[in-house]
């Protein structure tokens, strides 16, 4: 017990106390993590959209493809992507393994299909008729879609938050895709890995404590635009 309380002190001393290893650390997985869900997202609105509300042939194949990626585990993502980049691999002329772009790209593959799934669930749940009502008065195409949006917008919220806490936790593609590299590619889940192998738990509780306030937060943040959209008694 004494030496888990010790390791919490000192887990405390380099969170608060600016160590800057520490918060590279963070930084990196922050932009990572958010630049991947910056490109994923519009694409994953667009495929949502198009799935709610697009007829054509494959559209229940795709719904059920991206409805099993949900589960897809990391580690695969990784292998499958290091594959790719690897020198042998077809995308080896890039050079990109082991380095912070390679990491976006295995947590895009990764946030892609929550922001879809969810995305298609809260848009195929809004009221068709704020679309066709919309059209009937002559706004655009464009508009039509930012109608419908922002009727779903707590549904699009939740999966933007969803898709963010799975990518900036996830440490399998990373460690495999970015090779846990000092100040360059170590973010917190693989730092958190290398430390707890080492025996060292300072560093892993306080990088810890960030994605637990991080989680608190973002969940946080959920409630109160949700509560923001209900109507008052």
């Amino acid at each position: 017990m004494g030496s888990i309380a010790e390791s919490t002190q000192q887990a405390l001393v380099l969170l608060f106390g600016g160590d800057p290893d520490l918060w590279v650390i963070i930084g990196i997985s922050f932009k990572v993590s958010l630049t991947a869900l910056l490109i994923a997202t519009p694409f994953a609105i667009a495929m949502a959209f198009l799935l709610a509300f697009g007829r054509f042939p494959g559209r229940r194949l795709l719904i059920t493809t991206f409805n099993t990626l949900l589960s897809f585990p990391a580690v695969v993502v990784g292998l499958t992507f290091y594959i790719l980049l690897s020198r042998q691999g077809p995308l080896g002329e890039w050079q990109l393994l082991f380095t912070q772009p390679a990491m976006v790209i295995g947590q895009i593959a990764l946030a892609l299909p929550i922001l879809i799934a969810m995305g298609h669930s809260s848009l195929q749940a809004t009221d068709r008729r704020a679309w066709e009502t919309a059209r009937t008065l002559g706004a655009s195409r464009t508009r039509a879609v930012m109608t419908l949006m922002r009727e779903a917008r707590f549904g699009l919220l939740a999966a933007l938050l969803a898709a963010f806490g799975r990518i900036i936790a996830e440490v399998g593609a990373s460690m495999m895709l970015g090779g846990n590299i000092l100040h360059y590619t170590r973010n917190i889940p693989t730092a958190i890995a290398l430390e707890t192998s080492k025996g060292e738990f300072a560093q892993g509780i306080a990088l810890g404590l960030v994605l637990l306030m991080m989680a608190f937060l973002l969940n946080g943040l959920l409630q109160v635009v949700q509560g923001k959209g209900r109507p008052v008694a």
